[in-house]
């Protein structure tokens, strides 16, 4: 099949659900730059495949499920190598059906049903994870993709911008090189791949950046926070507040009522508490997260590139939508 040389695991998941329900699944090549189909039990279904589903990309992955559902005619399957149990339940909510090479199996289309969960699979080590998406990577590419007429500068004055070593620039270019996502001439630096650049810059921001700059979830003390929350003081003597996320999103569209609050800070936890009125919450709908750039805090929000990572990373059909009305209003800066 060609095509999908790289993709192995798409037989080995139909090989594993045959044995589990003794039936046979064909895989239909198609053409190449339509992909692969399945058929199970006389249902044709066109094959979506991703290596692994888990938390920090599910939310992306189902906003291209559900676009390939609407453009396809048949119904769709995803394949992957690998889905935790959390990305699991989801895709099972919205409907959409799945096999891992574990087996585990979610397919429901018109007479035909198979539910299969608890298959285990030994999680395989990364044992070579690249520079260019652990944390002194993300903090450099975000600056690149946001900075674009950046990518000329010197080594020394993106480490600075972005706050990480001279070193860590070096080693970031050549593994972005390496990975197809940046020409190098004598006369200068051009990203590729932007596109795919992009999705794999925010999954590993959600798996990995974000989560470290995390500081405290709390909640509004005032219940009528919903009508209120734009008319808050968020630049301080002291410094500033940026909204991300959905009140982010809200700013930028004017189209989206938020229902989470995502705030990006420099400033003592303290201070953020007293001027927008909030008080620690294990459960409540305010995250406080360190700014980590060094530019850019003029404004309300945080940068676009933030706030469709955030938007995109949630799943709603809805912050998908507006996720992408961001994508195409501020792709200047995305």
């Amino acid at each position: 099949m060609k095509g999908y040389r790289n993709k192995d695991f798409i037989y080995e998941a139909t090989s594993k659900l045959e044995g589990l329900l003794n039936i046979t699944i064909d895989i239909v090549s198609r053409e190449p730059h339509q992909g692969a189909a399945i058929k199970v039990k006389g249902e044709q279904f066109i094959v979506e495949t991703k290596s692994a589903i888990r938390t920090s990309n599910r939310g992306l992955i189902l906003s291209q499920l559900d676009e390939l559902k609407r453009q396809s005619k048949c119904p769709v399957i995803v394949i992957a190598e690998f889905i935790s149990k959390d990305a699991a339940k989801t895709l099972k909510e919205r409907n959409i059906n799945y096999i891992d090479t574990s087996g585990n199996t979610y397919i429901n289309h018109k007479d035909l049903v198979i539910f299969i969960e608890g298959q285990k699979k030994v999680k395989k080590e990364n044992t070579n994870q690249s520079r260019a998406f652990q944390e002194a990577g993300l903090k450099i590419l975000f600056y690149l993709l946001t900075n674009p007429e950046h990518l000329q500068d010197s080594y020394r004055k993106i480490a600075e911008k972005a706050d990480v070593s001279i070193g860590s620039v070096s080693h970031v270019m050549i593994e972005l090189e390496n990975l197809n996502y940046l020409l190098k001439t004598d006369e200068k630096r051009a990203l590729k791949n932007k596109k795919g650049l992009l999705e794999h810059w925010i999954v590993e921001f959600n798996a990995v950046l974000r989560p470290r700059i995390l500081r405290k979830i709390m909640r509004f003390l005032d219940k009528n926070y919903q009508n209120t929350w734009r008319s808050l003081n968020i630049n301080t003597d002291q410094g500033s507040m940026l909204w991300g996320g959905e009140p982010g999103a809200a700013l930028l569209t004017n189209n989206l009522r938020p229902e989470q609050f995502t705030i990006f800070t420099d400033l003592e936890l303290s201070t953020v508490a007293k001027e927008l009125q909030l008080t620690p919450s294990d459960n409540g709908e305010v995250e406080i997260l360190q700014k980590f750039w060094s530019n850019g805090t003029e404004g309300k929000t945080a940068p676009p590139l933030l706030i469709y990572a955030d938007l995109i990373n949630s799943g709603f059909s809805r912050n998908v939508e507006i996720a992408n009305q961001i994508l195409e209003n501020e792709s200047q800066y995305i």
